[in-house]
């Protein structure tokens, strides 16, 4: 087997765990400029919160056993715009770019919701009334809206175990993948989004396909007459105080993959999470328009019915919602997140004020027990915060957040036989021996700026399907 990280390799593991912290060095990129001047400081409150016990699937763990266990490659938490952990494991630094995958997808969204607010882009409005590119083709009649709501009859198929899968050989047009000689013929994306055809209505029901987000991002460049890089840049990553750079990955004709193409650090894509938590504010400066959050959270009027007859996908309690590139399991409280395959998060829990980023590098793209885990986790360390007392959330662990299950976790998933366990945890192990053999390539980090806040660097192996050494299994009743 090569140990060598290619092009043709880099998203599967164990190579991942290394490709994920150096996209710009497989696929051309492009920056996405902080500025001049120091980043915005994030005030620290560090906590122990690894000792935060909670139950999901009738086993109780840690926070701790949860990044052990998840691929977990960078990990903070935010309470009241406060760090309360700051983590980071295979290698990865507060300087590393990590990519960012379908959290890509909200940031765009983001500059969408921006750009409605200054009355530059109309998302009730066509899209190729927008982009001429798109007259006479497949999105002719679906609106800025559809595209953002995953909500474009669009045919395009987001299986990512098939090699064959839309999803899969549209990487060929943004450069992930070698051409393979015939499969697709496309020039660069706009060429790829003219030979797209319709399998269902405009305006129909939740369908999740990652293409509609690029055609959004060409919609986005036409209404402000600039790359995407350059508006992310301008709109989000300057005004919010960026630390570091950020980047996109583009095609041949320098079109973003604005669907998943995003790699940024841990510190700056918080402080976008943290964005969001504030509704949209800044200091003294409105970033994002509040009506446009407020929207996101509340989705459109018929927004949970076109989710429910769409997709659904398990585990989702009725009132769910898919809107503006975001996913809202809970509309009342409200909780919401931005989500990309093998593991990145980036979680809102509005009434405790936290905000949790989880970057990963899982060795399957969709992972229905990894994503119901890391939920719950999140949900128990949003409790223990809110009630302001992490030494009962650590003691009591399943008695006070016994409430602390994933609102998206996988229904059919809940109970699994003890037979089913046994052969996922043997798979999980056998992955993870797997995982442990890292790719022989290596890189020279950036180098970091003096006097950042000391942060905690931890080195271990992704332990998917089994406990930490040292840690002991928790039974729930």
């Amino acid at each position: 087997m090569t140990t060598r990280v290619t092009l043709a390799n880099w998203q599967d593991p164990p190579f991942n765990r290394w490709a994920f912290q150096h996209v710009r060095e497989l696929v051309p990129s492009a920056r996405i400029g902080r500025g001049t001047g120091f980043g915005r400081r994030l005030p620290r409150d560090e906590q122990d919160l690894g000792g935060i016990a909670f139950r999901y699937q009738g086993s109780e763990l840690t926070v701790a056993e949860l990044l052990a266990q998840t691929c977990t490659d960078a990990f903070m938490v935010l309470h009241r715009g406060r760090v309360a952990a700051e983590q980071y494991f295979n290698g990865m630094g507060p300087d590393t770019p990590h990519l960012l995958m379908s959290v890509s997808k909200s940031i765009t969204s983001t500059v969408a919701g921006i750009l409605a607010g200054r009355g530059v882009l109309d998302v009730s409005a066509e899209a190729a009334a927008i982009a001429p590119e798109l007259a006479g083709t497949s999105f002719a009649g679906a609106t800025v809206a559809d595209l953002l709501d995953m909500r474009a009859g669009t045919r395009f198929s987001e299986d990512y175990a098939d090699l064959a899968a839309d999803v899969r050989t549209y990487e060929q047009v943004y450069l992930w993948r070698p051409r393979d000689g015939g499969q697709v013929a496309a020039r660069d994306a706009v060429e790829y989004f003219a030979a797209l055809r319709n399998d269902g209505p405009h305006g129909g029901p939740f369908r999740y396909r990652s293409i509609l987000t690029d055609v959004l991002a060409l919609v986005v460049e036409r209404a402000a007459g600039a790359r995407l890089s350059d508006l992310i840049a301008r709109e989000i990553w300057q005004p919010m105080g960026a630390e570091f750079d950020a980047e996109i990955t583009v095609d041949a004709c320098g079109n973003p993959m604005a669907d998943g193409g995003i790699s940024a650090t841990l510190r700056d894509v918080a402080r976008f999470g943290q964005l969001f938590a504030d509704h949209g504010v800044i200091g003294q400066r409105q970033v994002v328009p509040g009506w446009w959050i407020d929207d996101t959270v509340r989705g459109a009027p018929d927004g949970a019915a076109a989710f429910a007859a769409g997709d659904n996908p398990p585990g989702f309690p009725p009132g769910a919602h898919y809107r503006n590139c975001w996913w809202v399991p809970d509309p009342r409280l409200p909780f919401f997140y931005a989500s990309g395959i093998n593991g990145q998060h980036v979680f809102i829990h509005v009434p405790t004020g936290t905000v949790v980023v989880k970057l990963s590098t899982w060795p399957v793209a969709l992972d229905r027990r990894l994503a119901g885990l890391t939920t719950a986790g999140v949900l128990a360390i949003a409790a223990a915060l809110g009630a302001g007392d992490l030494a009962a959330a650590r003691l009591a662990g399943a008695g006070p957040l016994a409430g602390a299950v994933p609102l998206a976790s996988p229904g059919p998933l809940a109970s699994p036989s003890p037979s089913a366990r046994g052969s996922r945890r043997g798979a999980a192990a056998r992955r993870c021996r797997r995982l442990r053999r890292r790719p022989s390539r290596s890189s020279t980090a950036r180098p970091g700026r003096a006097g950042r806040p000391r942060t905690r660097r931890v080195r271990r192996p992704c332990l998917v399907g089994r406990r930490a050494r040292g840690t002991r299994r928790r039974t729930g009743r």
